[in-house]
């Protein structure tokens, strides 16, 4: 007890400090972080404090058994050594955490590769090169738009994109007289309007293209093109304003064009009225074809009529809102947004016989007798072939 060793309090337990030492190696090494240091003596065992009344005053200086003087340390040096030692150990554990380390630049491009195999099929490298090519033609501004507005491009590659899966997997569209339609040159396709939300002339436009490679270039209403979202996607896809003017300049160009003549008459008429025609307006669709020599291909739709039957109507509200009608259909209102998801009906598309309108005289197109018998011919073809769809029509979903 006589020899106990006194530790003073406050030395934080830091190896040297308190002893009046200088830290040896092996003690700089343990507050490094267990760095390695030289071999030191073998431990010994720990000194014990005296008992409180037994305690033994410190000698006074220069008797023996006092401390030695305390020997100046280079606090800046140490304190450096130790933050570049802590910071090294740091640096190697945060290395040694890191989930991406030492995985090789090789392994990403396998995986990256094994992803667009998956998403875009074994042939996925020319179709990313067709995707960057189609982002830089459109950021550089390095594509075609008509005089009408008509993006080729865009609606190719997006419009038709989104219809195709809702023509083919939801409608099931199926097309009979396909032939009729001419593979060059000015046409015009008119057909029956229905479905009170006009999705017909949609899925017209798709299946026309991805049977003969061709845009249908549809005739809108004013009311399409005073909206402001649906006014640009119209532009973009190939609708102009239904006129005689347009109508006209399109066909001479040799476009194929499209017309619903029965117009918000047959999108909003009752379901009990459904595939009975309306009137087809004033034959100015005729008088344009007649004018450009074109020919009319008749198109009968079976299957519109069936996606949102129309049981009701509002027409206060329609006219407060500036719109035809408001529909109320079995599902909507009361639904909500699930009352506008179509039903999924069968759809059959045919397309009649071509009428011929190179045969008839210069300024047949002034002729208002001649006009009203072409009219009625291409409403009776339409009207009789529809009746003939109804017939062979299984059932409305299938």
């Amino acid at each position: 007890m006589g020899d106990a060793e006194i530790i003073p309090i406050g030395t934080r337990g830091k190896p040297g400090r308190g002893t009046g030492k200088a830290p040896s190696s092996a003690a700089r090494g343990l507050a490094a972080g267990g760095r390695s240091a030289e071999p030191t003596d073998p431990p010994t065992d720990p000194p014990v404090d005296p008992p409180a009344d037994e305690a033994i005053p410190p000698a006074a200086p220069g008797e023996p058994g006092a401390p030695e003087a305390p020997v100046e340390v280079d606090v800046e040096v140490e304190v450096e050594e130790t933050a570049v030692v802590a910071a090294g150990t740091s640096s190697v554990a945060a290395r040694e955490r890191h989930p991406l380390a030492g995985i090789p630049v090789s392994a990403w491009l396998s995986a990256f590769q094994q992803a667009a195999v998956e998403v875009f099929g074994e042939h996925w490298e020319p179709r990313l090169a067709q995707f960057l090519a189609f982002l830089r033609r459109r950021v550089t501004g390095d594509y075609v738009v008509d005089e009408y507005g008509f993006d080729a491009e865009i609606t190719q590659s997006f419009f038709m994109a989104a219809l195709r899966p809702i023509a083919q997997q939801w409608f099931r569209i199926e097309l009979r007289g396909v032939d009729n339609i001419p593979t060059d040159g000015g046409a015009l396709v008119v057909s029956n309007h229905s479905g009170t939300i006009p999705v017909d002339g949609l899925m017209t436009m798709v299946s026309i293209h991805d049977a003969t490679g061709r845009h249908l270039r549809p005739l809108g209403a004013d009311l399409v093109f005073r909206m402001p979202v649906v006014s640009s996607l119209a532009r973009k896809s190939g609708a102009t304003l239904a006129c005689s003017e347009d109508a006209e300049r399109m066909l001479r160009d040799g476009e194929l064009v499209g017309v619903w003549p029965e117009g918000f008459k047959g999108i909003g008429k009752p379901y009990s009225q459904r595939y009975k025609l309306q009137r087809f307006g004033r034959g100015g669709f005729v008088s344009a074809a007649l004018r450009t020599g074109v020919p009319i291909v008749p198109l009968a739709v079976v299957g519109a009529e069936e996606i949102y039957p129309l049981v009701g109507n509002i027409p206060a509200l329609a006219r407060l809102l500036g719109v035809p009608y408001i529909p109320i259909t079995p599902l909507f209102p009361l639904l909500g947004p699930l009352g506008l998801v179509p039903l999924p009906s069968k759809w059959l598309l045919e397309f009649g016989e071509p009428i011929r309108t190179d045969e008839y005289d210069d300024g047949a197109a002034d002729d208002p007798m001649l006009v009203f018998d072409v009219t009625d011919q291409v409403r009776e073809t339409i009207q009789q072939t529809l009746y003939s769809l109804l017939v062979q029509r299984e059932s409305v979903f299938r």
